[in-house]
């Protein structure tokens, strides 16, 4: 271990995997360290046995209704993957993709006065959704209309706005869409976290839809999304396998593993077990460098095995459905995430559903019924919370490269922003991410 390297990454989280990918893919040498002895750190997945451990301690037993323990992958921040989004570019860009086989998930819902609805991404869909009257449908549909024909270098298809300048509310009520129709628009279209969207700029909201529309004409399914076979577990072991291709080393099971700094404070390398790896710059997830990050918020979340799908979601077998906050009277929108024995993480029959928040109480079993609710029975029920950290340290002065702790939505566009960022940090330079989308396939459901 006493050699050097240009970085040492802590954490095999999803995030440290993919920059640790990234940085071997350029050719810089990288030692990649985990103080745990299994791959995925926050990111892990669980079988059943380990989900009962962790939740139910020791001592109790999963049931034997539930199935064997090994069918069971339950992935601890459970996302799903947009199909023409950053991540697939990621996963094509380090050709990860031929370690990995994709699904596309079957639905794609939001929540509307008490009942779910599909999400309409285009203006077909628009006119057939039950979410509007025969007026708001055609006035959405002039919307997505624009929306679909909008480019950014073609100037004719502009309507005399520059997106640049005129913000979300601004073209919103050009077409006179209702505060209804918004919510579902720039919660679970858009995939806005809050409403702040619609005092900026109209360029990135534009965008984001357009990316929900094309990703969804991809696979020709019931949404935009896509997800591993065996559950997210693959990804961080995926990328392990690549960093060890372009000559990357990766230990677990490092214990204490202590980053070390020089007189001026900046990290010079990780000790562990007395033997000390010297680096140029360290990355890793806020739990290796707790004095460098602070905490923002947290996350409550349940944990539910059933024995059929969400109801009302056209018995799909994966599924995302969000409940915009102001449906419920939050800050902050909930999520439902399904997934089930169609992408190999729960035995024949079984689904593993999530349903997550950021917490506004301290109460997670109170604060997350509404979505529980809509599950239907449920076999079993987990309740947990988990902080949020953001880094506080100058990265320019210490080398300290430092992960966002996973936020509560179930996709994956927030995670990836951070990796891309942090990319740039550490690197100097943007991401390529001009890459070829039809070299990433995804099977369809046959159910």
């Amino acid at each position: 271990m006493d050699e050097e390297y240009d970085v040492i990454v802590l954490g095999t989280g999803l995030k440290e995997c993919i920059l640790s990918g990234l940085l071997s893919v350029d050719g810089l040498k990288v030692l990649h360290m985990d103080q745990n002895d299994y791959y995925g750190g926050e990111s892990t997945s669980l079988n059943l046995n380990q989900l009962w451990k962790r939740f139910r301690g020791s001592d109790e037993k999963p049931p034997e209704s539930l199935g064997t323990s090994k069918e069971y992958n339950v992935d601890m921040v459970p996302k799903f993957i947009i199909a023409n989004g950053n991540l697939v570019r990621v996963l094509i860009h380090t050709d990860v993709t031929k370690y990995l086989n994709f699904k596309a998930v079957d639905g794609s819902f939001v929540y509307n006065k008490g009942k779910i609805y599909k999400v309409p991404a285009n203006d077909v869909e628009a006119l057939k959704s039950p979410l509007m009257g025969l007026f708001e449908k055609r006035r959405a549909r002039k919307f997505f209309i624009y929306v679909q024909d909008y480019e950014e270098n073609d100037p004719k298809s502009h309507e005399g706005l520059d997106l640049t300048k005129v913000t979300a509310r601004e073209i919103i009520s050009k077409y006179g869409l209702e505060d209804d129709t918004i919510d579902f628009i720039g919660h679970a279209l858009a995939l806005h976290l809050d409403d702040i969207y619609l005092d900026q700029p109209a360029l990135d909201f534009v965008k984001r839809m357009k990316l929900y529309a094309e990703s969804l004409a991809r696979y020709q399914g019931g949404s935009p999304y896509i997800y591993p076979m065996y559950g997210l577990g693959e990804l961080p072991q995926a990328f392990a396998r690549l960093s060890a291709v372009y000559g990357g080393t990766y230990m677990l099971n490092k214990p204490e593993c202590k980053v070390e700094f020089d007189a001026d404070g900046k990290a010079i390398g990780v000790t562990s077990e007395g033997e000390t790896a010297k680096c140029k710059k360290i990355v890793c997830d806020p739990s290796y460098l707790p004095d460098k990050v602070q905490k923002v918020g947290k996350v409550a979340r349940a944990i539910c095995i059933m024995s059929h799908p969400i109801p009302d979601t056209s018995d799909s077998h994966s599924v995302q459905l969000i409940i915009p906050q102001k449906q419920l009277g939050r800050q902050s929108d909930m999520y439902l995430f399904c997934c089930s024995y169609s992408h190999n993480v729960a035995p024949r029959g079984k689904y593993i559903a999530f349903v997550s928040t950021e917490a506004e109480t301290d109460k997670p079993e109170v604060e997350l019924k509404p979505g529980i609710d809509l599950l239907g029975p449920v076999d079993e029920i987990f309740y947990d919370t988990y902080d949020r950290y953001v880094p506080t340290n100058n990265s320019e002065v210490d080398h300290c490269f430092i992960s966002t702790s996973y936020d509560a939505t179930t996709h994956f566009e927030t995670t990836v922003d951070d990796v891309i960022a942090m990319y740039s940090k550490i690197t100097g330079k943007a991401l390529d991410l001009s890459v070829d989308l039809s070299s990433a396939s995804a099977t369809a459901d046959e159910k």
